[in-house]
């Protein structure tokens, strides 16, 4: 792609690019590469100035030398990564405060219950199969969303998800042990029991609170 193609697409939002065409090695390699960039520049977008950003992509790829000397790269980035970091741990208190306070709130709800860990539960539907273990593997069909509604993941719409039940984070394991084959719960993961501070960029943020609906089907 020509420097002005790439950053007319840069600039352009999704629905008003054409649609790219996925045929071969290369066209599906393209777009992986491409996804990653967007991935990782979602990140810190509300940092970026776009424009700057796209002069220098542009540049890059068409040979143009950088006015910027070295050493002034280097500091222009010691200062990007200073704000960057400073946002989000502002963030990542915010969400800390609002998670525990939801979290309080719903433990008085009826129906939740509280386990030692801190992970909460409701039954939605009681299953009369065995309990998953250790080590096993799980068939089920889970939904993932964040406390104010918004849906990151789910398993709805397409096949049940297959896997170990070591293999999640520690308030999705936990959620499934309380769990037995034809049972339906939603837990409500605290942030320790979830991705932490760090989150998982860009769908959960730092600190944040994971209600999961459960389905198990199966034990392998």
């Amino acid at each position: 792609m020509r420097p002005a193609a790439l950053t007319l697409a840069l600039v352009l939002p999704a629905g008003c690019l054409p649609e790219a065409s996925l045929d071969t090695e290369v066209q599906q390699a393209s777009y992986a590469i491409g996804y990653d960039m967007g991935r990782s520049l979602a990140e810190i977008a509300d940092h970026v100035d776009m424009v700057a950003m796209m002069q220098g992509m542009s540049d890059a790829l068409g040979g143009v030398e950088s006015p910027l000397a070295e050493n002034d790269i280097e500091h222009a980035m010691e200062a990007f990564n200073e704000i960057v970091q400073t946002a989000r741990a502002e963030e990542a208190a915010v969400a800390l405060s609002a998670g525990q306070a939801f979290l309080a709130e719903n433990a008085a709800k009826e129906g939740v219950m509280t386990t030692a860990s801190g992970l909460q539960y409701e039954v939605l539907r009681e299953g009369d199969g065995a309990a998953p273990m250790p080590g096993q593997f799980v068939t089920l069909h889970y939904r993932g969303t964040l406390p104010d509604g918004t849906e990151f993941d789910s398993s709805y719409g397409g096949e049940p998800a297959t896997f170990g039940v070591g293999q999640v984070i520690p308030g999705f394991g936990e959620a499934l042990g309380l769990t037995r084959v034809g049972g339906h719960i939603r837990a409500f993961i605290p942030a320790d029991l979830g991705y932490g501070a760090g989150g998982m960029p860009p769908a959960i943020g730092p600190n944040q609170v994971l209600i999961f609906e459960i389905e198990l089907l199966g034990i392998e």
